[in-house]
């Protein structure tokens, strides 16, 4: 029998609040420690954060836990190509990196999930508008981009200029969401009909339009309200600014950061998932929600057709009339709920973790 493949995997999305990349660290990790053809350790960007990465990592992957000062290594490798990254994790075959792809001994694969630092650099922090220049370093130094749809696969190829024998494509798993308790659902939104937005509050998320959509849904049925959960990301200002200036704010819930049980339960009690983002790499939310039984209403922007296909209502995501006649149509029709139902179930069985695993382990047996 041969060795186990040795692979390092990114952590680092795995600290901080639970976002979409970091559900895609832990579901990839989860389903790849049960395998014994692999020997993997997770390395994580974080110089404070490091010790909590043990707790975060399932049973079967190691902690690379010697201190990596983010800044320093960034600043680093934008320059040169020291140090590699086998200095915290040992010698390893093949690394799997998000975004920041490190100078490494072995062949390193770097996870793009959207080009927003390039379409969108208003709406980035100051460190993520770093990351055009670390991908651009990484690809320098060989690596492969593993690209979370066709569509970031046409960004990446057109904005890197890179040959596609460079860039595979393979879709994200979505762990099961279903089992939520309706019930404490609606306790924790507060009432019984609710239209619920999942995900970092940000301008990306395109939530104030949400809010002006939900003004013009909200006086023909007076007991549904609007749910928004997620922690505060860069710029939740500007969904408060709408907040505040909604003709229906008493009606608008803001929970800031839901646990995963919450989470379950939140989309177990709602009518539909609203998600109006005006750029996706891939759309993890949507997906959760199809699995959970919830329809969906989103936007016709990035990769969501790609994902979403005809399982979910589509709407331009400036369209406040669109928007709000979609919310509506999905809410009070229950003809159109259950067909949505039906296909989210049949679509969302493509996006299981034990499927999608095995074409991540035959990418690392290539660079091997």
């Amino acid at each position: 029998m041969s060795a186990p493949l040795r692979l390092a995997v990114d952590g680092t999305p795995l600290l901080g609040d639970a976002t979409g990349v970091g559900e895609v660290a832990h579901g990839l990790l989860d389903t790849l420690a049960g395998r014994t053809d692999l020997d993997l350790v997770a390395y994580a960007l974080t110089f404070r954060g490091r010790q909590k990465l043990a707790d975060r990592i399932p049973p079967g992957v190691r902690p690379a836990v010697r201190a990596i000062p983010a800044r320093l290594v960034r600043a680093l490798w934008l320059h040169s190509d020291m140090p590699h990254v086998e200095r915290w994790t040992g010698p390893v075959d093949v690394v799997h990196a998000t975004f920041i792809g490190p100078p490494a001994r072995s062949p390193v694969v770097v996870t793009i999930h959207d080009l927003t630092f390039v379409r969108f650099p208003e709406l980035c922090t100051t460190d993520t508008l770093q990351y055009g220049r670390l991908v651009s370093r990484a690809l320098d130094r060989g690596a492969v981009v593993h690209a979370t749809s066709e569509f970031v696969a046409g960004e990446v190829r057109e904005h890197f200029g890179i040959d596609d024998t460079r860039i595979v494509q393979i879709p994200l798993g979505v762990r099961p969401s279903a089992g939520g308790d309706a019930a404490r659902g609606r306790a924790i939104a507060g009432g019984e009909l609710y239209v619920l937005a999942l995900g970092t509050v940000e301008p990306r998320k395109n939530l104030p339009v949400l809010v002006r959509a939900f003004d013009q849904v909200a006086p023909s049925d007076p007991a549904l309200r609007l749910v928004v959960a997620g922690a505060d990301g860069w710029g939740a200002s500007e969904f408060q600014d709408a907040w505040t200036a909604s003709k229906h704010a008493d009606r608008i819930v803001r929970l800031g950061y839901v646990s995963d049980g919450e989470r379950r339960d939140l989309l177990s009690g709602a009518r539909v998932l609203a998600y109006p983002s005006i750029y996706e790499g891939f759309g993890l939310s949507p997906l959760e929600a199809m699995s959970a039984g919830v329809p969906v209403v989103a936007a016709r922007a990035g990769a969501l057709p790609e994902t979403l296909g005809d399982a979910a209502v589509l709407v331009d995501p400036s369209d406040v009339d669109g928007l709000a006649g979609a919310l509506d149509r999905v809410v009070h029709d229950d003809a159109l709920r259950r067909e949505l139902v039906g296909r989210g179930c049949r679509l969302v069985e493509r996006y299981s973790w034990p499927q999608i695993a095995p074409r991540f382990v035959d990418l690392y047996r290539s660079l091997a």
